[in-house]
């Protein structure tokens, strides 16, 4: 407690106070809000774009059948076999 009566807080300069500190909070969540609106709206149209490129892709080329696609993808080699191993045997073969 102020030991002085003149230092005891002004309630109506508190008050005053508050409303101008909480104008100023109200003005960046907008800001925020409207930052956060114009992030998501780039987040849809990206993810429309990737949907439309997976659409075309899968439409473009064919998915492999049987044995083919269930094997992961390996190397090939000059006579067409593939190395399951991701080629990791032969370098290891390679001095």
């Amino acid at each position: 407690m102020p030991s002085e009566p003149d230092k005891h807080p002004d309630p109506a300069a508190a008050s005053v106070s508050l409303a101008a500190e909480a104008a100023v909070l109200e003005s960046r969540l907008r800001l925020l809000q409207e930052a956060i609106d114009t992030v998501d709206a780039r987040i849809e149209a990206v993810s429309d774009a990737l949907r439309l490129l997976r659409h075309a892709s899968a439409v473009s080329s064919p998915a492999p059948f049987g044995e083919e696609a269930c094997r992961p993808p390996g190397r090939e080699g000059a006579d067409g076999s593939t190395d399951d191993t991701g080629g990791k045997a032969a370098r290891r073969s390679m001095p």
